[in-house]
């Protein structure tokens, strides 16, 4: 029969997914009882009460104590750490936060980026979006483009403020089936965003943390151009989050572009695939133009040794389907550029399984510092 001492050494292999540590360490194990008959029961402490990772805990518990010897049987089960106990856990991880689970829920989190700007990401974005909308996924997009952000108006969500939970929670507006989340929902309808670092940081933590986002399979991340500030935030508060690179065929892009994947893998996020954006140019006819050039994408794809999910053409409809506020993928299923989106959308489907949820991790405080917000600017920061 194993001893109280030996059921927690056995304990320590059993790794908590979203805080990285085991959960003797982090002081999760709430009780061990064993039993003459060699019935060890266990009693885990989560840090919220709807944490969608118990059958892992359950799991990791049962393989970890039954290959203990004397071992017939291992029971699992969970209470909740109180408040004060969180913030002795807080203390042991150096002070982080912890996570609320407001993305408790979420199977994955894809952020797409890319080196320059003026490649149609944010439209890529919201169609990709829609495109897996209408696979029956449920979906989320939030814009983390705070200084250029436009998924609202392609959604035709203009500047309306999203409403406030009871919990204090902030609701993500909704539109086409998918759930939205932007800062230009909170200034004035094309308001210049004039942050620095640590601001963004503050938004975008509380954009993952205090929105309530409910049950998502995909939740997509529109990155600004660049490698800067926003990215390296999103890989502190989501190092699971992948990322999908997108460029255009010609060689300039497609060189801008894999900087993004450089700073990805520097900052340990996977990168799972690219898109080349503006494939040529295809007229309402059907004849094709490659004004872009060719290759730029598959070349890119080739060298990060990752698959090419799609190649998407300009084509009026497009850009006036975006303009309009109307993904083009529900408004014109049709059209080639949506066919390319709807392919590309299918390719995530089969790279990124949905029934594992993926949980925010943990962030740290940003600096203090005072910023004059932007006319009209009222988000409720916490």
């Amino acid at each position: 029969m194993p001893s109280n001492e030996q059921v927690l050494k056995a304990l320590e292999a059993v790794i908590d997914p979203e805080i990285r540590k085991n959960v003797v360490d982090l002081g999760m194990v709430r009780s061990v009882e064993i039993a003459e008959s060699g019935t060890v029961d266990v009693k885990i402490s989560l840090t919220t009460p709807g944490c969608p990772i118990k059958d892992h805990f359950v799991d990791a518990v049962t393989e970890a104590v039954s290959a203990l010897e004397g071992v017939s049987t291992v029971n699992v089960s969970f209470d909740v750490l109180t408040d004060p106990e969180k913030q002795k856990l807080m203390q042991r991880l150096g002070g982080a936060a912890l996570p609320d689970g407001s993305l408790a829920a979420v199977a994955n989190v894809i952020c797409v980026g890319s080196g320059k700007g003026g490649v149609g990401k944010s439209t890529l974005t919201a169609n990709l979006a829609a495109a897996l909308a209408s696979e029956g996924k449920k979906v989320g997009i939030l814009d983390a483009d705070v200084w250029g952000y436009s998924i609202p108006r392609m959604y035709g969500l203009g500047a309306t403020r999203p409403p406030v939970s009871p919990e204090r929670k902030i609701l993500p507006l909704e539109s086409y089936g998918v759930k939205v989340m932007s800062i230009g929902f909170f200034v004035e309808e094309d308001a210049a965003v004039v942050w620095r670092g640590p601001m963004l940081h503050k938004a975008l933590t509380q954009f993952l943390q205090d929105v309530e986002w409910g049950e998502l399979d995909f939740l997509l991340v529109d990155l600004p151009p660049g490698t800067g500030d926003v990215s390296m935030t999103l890989s502190q508060l989501l190092p699971q989050a992948r990322f999908v690179i997108v460029t255009t065929p010609q060689d300039t892009a497609q060189k801008v572009a894999r900087r993004a994947a450089e700073m990805a893998h520097k900052v340990n996020l996977e990168v799972i695939g690219v898109v080349e954006n503006m494939a040529g140019f295809t007229t309402p006819s059907g004849e094709r133009f490659p004004i872009f050039g060719e290759g730029g994408g598959e070349a890119l794809a080739d060298e990060l040794d990752v698959p090419l999910l799609g190649k998407v053409p300009i084509t009026m409809p497009l850009r006036a389907q975006s303009d309009a506020g109307q993904p083009l993928v529900f408004e014109n299923p049709d059209d080639p550029a949506a066919q390319a989106i709807r392919r590309a959308a299918r390719g995530l489907v089969a790279l990124c399984p949905t029934e594992l949820p993926m949980l925010a991790s943990i962030a740290p405080e940003p600096p203090a510092l005072e910023v004059i917000k932007p006319s009209g600017m009222s988000l409720p920061m916490a």
